[in-house]
């Protein structure tokens, strides 16, 4: 049993899933869904439709080179049955995985350290331009719209 990739968005294709495409020289690709069979025939670039893996890769969005990975790489030489070496490979397999969603993480803390700042001063820029929205509450004391006259009125004069 083997889990191939979709050719377009690099997604898992498991066993009698998704469609598989064959060109005249022979060339087979395998696609997960039929969105990516259409997108494939109307010769866009993966790189370029923004779902995609290839996009995410691409554009700095996730992580492209990961010791990880090599993990992922499909294999093709059969092994005899051992029940040792499936077990091993089993807490390896799940090793991996936690070092790659604890690097994935970090990864995207990194990403994202500079935004909190640059969210702040957007939100500043955008009160500031658009500060005449802002509702200011009922004023219902003669004392409160003398205190508010006198400060406008501070305010003013520097």
């Amino acid at each position: 049993m083997r889990i191939e990739k979709c050719y377009f968005c690099s997604s898992n294709v498991y066993p009698g899933h998704g469609t598989m495409f064959v060109r005249n020289d022979g060339k087979a690709f395998r696609f997960c869904r039929s969105k990516c069979h259409r997108n494939f025939k109307m010769k866009r670039n993966p790189r370029k439709v923004r779902w995609t893996k290839a996009f995410r890769k691409a554009a700095g969005k996730e992580m492209a080179i990961d010791s990880t990975f090599e993990f992922e790489k499909r294999r093709n030489v059969p092994v005899r049955y051992d029940r040792d070496l499936m077990q091993t490979t089993i807490k390896t397999m799940k090793r991996v995985q936690e070092v790659h969603a604890r690097r994935e993480r970090a990864f995207y803390k990194q990403r994202m350290a500079g935004n909190q700042e640059k969210e702040r001063a957007q939100n500043i820029k955008d009160i500031q331009t658009n500060i005449n929205l802002i509702s200011t509450p009922t004023i219902k004391t003669t004392q409160q719209v003398q205190k508010i006259a006198n400060t406008e009125k501070q305010m003013d004069i520097e």
